[in-house]
């Protein structure tokens, strides 16, 4: 359920915005998305996971608040963001 380590540096490695990035609110978000993917499929297949479920509930709510703060402070890296990720805001 968690990530690799290896896809981690490679979601880094993709999203970064500066050779040393590692928190940068795309980087950050990148990461959340795909742990929220991952717990998406997790779901499929064991539907009663409740606690699971309550902490996938709290990382969309963390992801939308990071969208949201991008959004507030650079509008054009919100909308490519979204884009490469495939999100429908």
């Amino acid at each position: 359920m968690s990530i690799t380590a290896e896809r981690r540096t490679a979601l880094i490695e993709e999203y970064k915005t500066a050779p040393t990035d590692t928190g940068s609110p795309e980087v950050q978000v990148a990461l959340l998305t795909e742990r929220i993917t991952n717990l998406t499929e997790h779901l499929k297949t064991h539907a009663k996971d409740f606690h699971s479920r309550r902490g996938l509930l709290m990382l969309v709510g963390n992801r939308r608040g990071l969208l949201d703060y991008l959004k507030r402070k650079d509008q054009q890296r919100y909308q490519t963001l979204i884009g490469r990720l495939g999100l429908r805001r």
